[in-house]
């Protein structure tokens, strides 16, 4: 049996492989920022893409936690 699979590239790096399975492709996470996409099933290759676009807006706008001295 043949397996077609390809190394998935976004912003210049490899952060996972999609694998070919009956009905779409199974995206497997290299990069834990896209963790959250690991194991999913997406019809086309171009879900793919569109889902790591989406991922990776979300990580770019979440807050960032500010710590200040507590009073003394």
């Amino acid at each position: 049996m043949i397996t077609q699979r390809f190394a998935v590239e976004f912003d210049r790096r490899t952060v996972g492989i999609a694998v070919r399975v009956s009905g779409g492709f199974i995206f497997y996470a290299s990069d834990d920022a896209f963790a959250e996409m690991d194991g999913r099933m997406f019809r086309r290759a171009r879900a793919i893409e569109r889902q790591l676009t989406k991922v990776a807006a979300r990580g770019r706008q979440q807050p960032r936690l500010r710590t200040r001295p507590s009073p003394a």
